[in-house]
């Protein structure tokens, strides 16, 4: 493509994308399509020639966007929302159109000193400690890897990564903890069976009563406890596990304290919010994901360390190809986390910050709780309903609990679900809480305004109805 074809190309893309979020209303919120229906339409072999790229376009219009799921549209209150604003878009697009490749200072050294500047921005932002430095990460799944990885180094004295493990290692967390905890200790060595399973109280928050006690059977066991992971705001529920007393603990033992804040960290922007930060003091390391919750793309997650010399010990390596004589004098972020390339993902959320102040995103965070209270008020006040888990942030979970039998209420909720889905007007997800079918809104998009979640509301009550009288 020649470069007057690529701009005419590159208006038209940038027209449809900002007419795509002006209407995205008219989508529905998850794709209609059938397992597989995509791919039947499409060819088997690549074309031996090239295809006009309006041929190409056309595809993606009539058959690929059928088969998309709309998380920028103002129903979606699935999962946790993956949300992005124009500001982001434009800084994407102009690091696509750089195509830089930041593994060290000295192949983009704007790459590292924006990330590195960006980094620090939001350990202010959010109140985190002083000392702490930061790098950008893929996802929180990858930073919980790195964390996990540099806890079994400084508990071996970074023995295992020359010689393997000796001897088990333990790690912790909770029963509502988030899946890549699971995967990362697997993948890091320690064995699912050395993951322990702390319980949780009512709120569904970790019980560091519970903490300490495996902590100590393990130590008389002979095992070796080696790192916790707390979660401020759980996938299920949003429960904050007590950063304090956790940290105390940690602290008392010997343990790396991870902090997982995906979602929920994002609120801390907010000083009202920040309690959930209480005992940070405490915490080895934190992450949380701009790209949830902060506006920013997909993918972009931030991780914090307290001591970067035992990261950067963990993860470096120094063949003759990659040395430069800068080295000595700068941060190479190829050694801050698993993998050599690396994205100029700063530019993104700079874009973001920049263009929000702190002030607008305050602003944000603020309007989204204040339509998570209003719908979980309307909630607890309608007979037949109850929210089972208090509400820190965006997530409301409730379900129907009209005084059926658990297996009952299970079917009825599930069919509200399924139903409210295929509306095309709201999506929503589910999760079980003290052994009940229960389901999630989360109010995180950045274009759900309070009539969208009175539209929620409205459609919830009236298909339940619909429903139970059947």
């Amino acid at each position: 493509m020649d470069h007057e074809s690529f701009r005419r190309y590159a208006h038209e893309f940038v027209d449809w994308i900002a007419d795509y979020l002006e209407n995205i209303e008219r989508f529905p919120v998850m794709s209609r399509v059938k397992p597989g229906e995509i791919r039947s339409k499409l060819p088997a072999s690549p074309p031996e020639e090239g295809e006009p790229m309006e041929r190409i376009f056309a595809d993606f219009k009539e058959i690929l966007l059928p088969g998309m799921t709309h998380w920028q549209h103002p129903g979606w209150h699935a999962y946790f929302p993956a949300n992005n604003s124009p500001e982001s878009i434009l800084g994407e697009m102009l690091m696509a159109g750089l195509g830089a490749q930041g593994m060290s200072w000295l192949t983009s050294p704007a790459a590292t000193e924006l990330e590195d500047l960006v980094m620090e921005w939001l350990r202010g932002i959010l109140g985190l400690p002083a000392g702490l430095q930061g790098v950008i990460q893929d996802t929180a799944s990858t930073a919980t890897l790195a964390a996990l990885i540099s806890a079994r180094e400084r508990a071996t004295d970074f023995e295992s990564n020359e010689s393997g493990l000796r001897r088990p290692l333990i790690a912790y967390a909770s029963t509502e903890t988030h899946s890549s905890i699971e995967k990362g200790v697997k993948i890091a060595g320690y064995g699912r069976q050395n993951l322990r399973v702390i319980p949780t109280d009512a709120a569904f928050a970790m019980r560091p009563d519970k903490l300490e006690e495996a902590i100590r059977a393990d130590k008389a066991a002979g095992f070796q406890p080696a790192v916790a992971v707390a979660t401020l705001g759980t996938t299920s529920s949003g429960a904050v596990d007590p950063l304090r007393p956790i940290g105390e603990i940690c602290a008392r033992h010997g343990v790396w304290l991870h902090v997982d804040a995906a979602y929920a960290g994002t609120a801390a922007v907010c000083p009202e919010n920040r309690w959930i930060l209480d005992g940070a003091e405490y915490l080895d390391s934190f992450v949380f994901n701009p790209h949830k919750w902060m506006l920013t793309n997909f993918d972009c997650s931030a991780y914090f360390i307290r001591d970067p010399g035992a990261l950067i010990r963990t993860f470096e390596i120094h063949p003759e190809y990659l040395k430069t004589g800068a080295d000595p004098y700068v941060k190479n972020y190829r050694d801050w986390g698993i993998p050599l390339g690396r994205r100029f993902r700063a530019l993104k959320l700079w874009f973001v910050i920049r263009s929000y102040g702190t002030a607008g995103l305050r602003a944000f965070v603020r309007e989204h709780l204040r339509l998570a209270r209003l719908f979980r008020d309307w909630v607890a006040a309608e007979p037949g309903f109850e929210v089972p888990a208090p509400v820190h942030f965006g997530l409301v979970c409730f379900r129907w609990n009209g005084g059926r039998n658990e297996e009952e209420s299970a079917r009825i909720n599930k069919a509200l679900m399924d139903r409210l889905n295929a509306s095309g007007e709201i999506g929503l997800t589910h999760t079980v809480l003290g052994g009940k079918f229960t389901l999630r809104l989360v109010i995180g998009s950045r274009l759900t305004e309070e009539r969208h979640v009175r539209r929620a509301w409205e459609l919830i009550r009236t298909t339940a109805a619909g429903i139970i009288s059947a």
